[in-house]
């Protein structure tokens, strides 16, 4: 029989089980990874250097077990994670990878290969880049470049420069040997069954603060209604900047990341349903193929280590009007499922975003799955426009969608991120264009529609022009890319 509401957290760690006692301790339920290892006296390899999943000096590698009772290792940024979000899962920093034989230490493979390839000099990030490596190294036998550049996208070295790094990441993943890890995974999943045997949901109360982890969807529906005002997370990788950059103290928590009910993805015929919990990764790797587009945005939304904790769900609740998904899931004629205690209801990502930061989302109301039809007819593109390629945020970003019946349009949709206070169709642009011939001369006279259409901000990223200008220019792109395949196919 399994506990309910413990105020303790099990994990493991140098190869035993710690057990954190929140109240006995008198540790903040919020306090993140990062910090709770910097306080040990053996784990200080774990860097801050931006405190917002930005820089990757403090990546660690979670380890947990799967359905069948396997080990994955995933590796994430240690300051966006909350230390009751690591419970039953294994704890693996960079102090943990050389193998300790009194006086003599035999380094990682990794390690090595990034001392004998030249990987690093002032050293800072080194720890952070070892922990990318080595997530790649219990995941792949010899990636291809792109799947190593895209392990290391989320690790910034100001002084070594990634080509050894790189080198030294292939090098490594090209013999994989047997590493100290896999000649203790018994062992590991032993520990780890342990305390999955006496887990329970979480409640950690302190005096200033309320965190909950239910570990099913009828727990987490009943705090949803006693608490409204909590604040719902899951990977908590926009959550927590609250706590780290701006330092505010969040009051009441409910972590729905223990609930296997959010973790679901499911095909038919038609569509595609996502569970709110399910990290992006995951969603990429089962999409590619399937939704291209889809694909194309997550392969460039973020790192690696923030795909592996974030969620879809939790990009569309944020409601940010520089959110990748959102233009892309309106393109996608998206609904997203929501549920309470006493009901359900479906609405179109459109209905569900009402303003800058707000949503639809009702009081004792969680987000429990995304529905994604299957493109027929359509054509769908996602763009995006910012200052660096990977892990940057959107100065505008788009989803458009487009349909040609007798060589006219049909239907179209051009949904664009950071041209408004919210994710927004250009709705008059589409207007126009419904019914006429998919030309260069209509293109260009939507364009003018929609220089009027949008009246963006000047900021930090990007000044109003250049997103009116960049806006005019998309459309003209995703014509010049839909025009032979549109015209071929009829």
């Amino acid at each position: 029989m399994k506990r309910q509401y413990q105020n303790k957290i099990s994990f493991v760690l140098d190869d035993k089980i710690v057990i954190v006692d929140f109240i006995h301790q008198k540790l903040s339920p919020t306090l993140t990874v990062l910090n709770y290892l910097r306080s040990l006296p053996n784990h200080k390899g774990v860097k801050e250097g931006c405190a917002e999943g930005d820089c990757g000096a403090c990546t660690v590698v979670l380890a947990e077990l799967d359905s069948k009772d396997s080990l994955i290792y995933k590796a994430v940024n240690s300051c966006l994670v909350f230390l009751p979000m690591i419970h039953g899962k294994q704890l693996i920093t960079v102090e943990n990878l050389a193998l300790k034989n009194g006086y003599e230490i035999e380094l990682h493979p990794v390690q090595q290969a990034l001392v004998d390839l030249n990987g690093s000099q002032c050293g800072y990030c080194t720890p952070g880049i070892v922990m990318s490596m080595f997530a790649l190294y219990k995941n792949y036998k010899n990636p291809s470049r792109e799947i190593i550049e895209d392990a290391l996208t989320g690790n910034l070295c100001r002084c070594t420069g990634y080509q050894p790094i790189l080198k030294a990441t292939q090098a490594a993943c090209q013999n994989i040997k047997i590493d100290p890890f896999s000649k203790k995974e018994e062992e590991t999943i032993s520990l780890l069954k342990t305390i999955a045997s006496s887990s329970g949901s979480i409640s950690i109360i302190t005096t200033d603060q309320k965190y909950f982890q239910p570990e099913s969807l009828l727990e987490s529906l009943n705090l949803s209604e006693k608490y409204p005002k909590a604040l719902f997370i899951n990977g908590s990788t926009d959550i927590a900047l609250k706590q780290t950059k701006r330092f505010e103290l969040i009051e009441e928590i409910i972590d729905l990341s223990a609930i296997e009910e959010l973790k679901v993805f499911h095909e038919n015929k038609n569509e595609f349903i996502i569970g709110s919990g399910l990290p992006l990764e995951i969603i990429r790797l089962k999409l590619i193929g399937s939704l291209p587009a889809f694909t194309e945005m997550l392969n460039i939304f973020a790192s690696k280590q923030i795909r592996n904790l974030a969620t879809l769900a939790g990009n569309i609740a944020t409601a940010s009007p520089i959110g990748d998904t959102i233009p892309l899931l309106m393109a996608y004629n998206a609904k997203i499922r929501l549920i309470k205690k006493r009901g359900q209801r479906t609405l179109s990502i459109e209905s569900f975003i009402k303003g800058y930061r707000k949503t639809d989302l009702k009081k004792g109301e969680i987000i429990h799955s995304l529905i994604i039809p299957k493109p027929k007819e359509q054509l769908i593109r996602f763009y995006k426009i910012s200052k660096r390629k990977d892990l940057d945020i959107s100065t505008v970003s788009a989803g458009f969608r487009i349909e040609l019946k007798h060589g006219k349009v049909k239907d179209i949709c051009l949904a664009f991120g950071g041209m408004a206070e919210l994710a927004k169709r250009a709705k008059s642009t589409e207007e126009y264009l419904i019914q006429k011939k998919w030309t260069f001369e209509n293109i260009q006279h939507a364009q003018k529609i929609i220089e009027n259409e949008f009246t963006p901000i000047s900021d930090a990223r990007s000044g109003a022009e250049f997103r009116k200008t960049a806006a005019k220019n998309l459309l003209i792109k995703f014509f010049e890319e839909t025009i032979y395949e549109l015209t071929s196919a009829r």
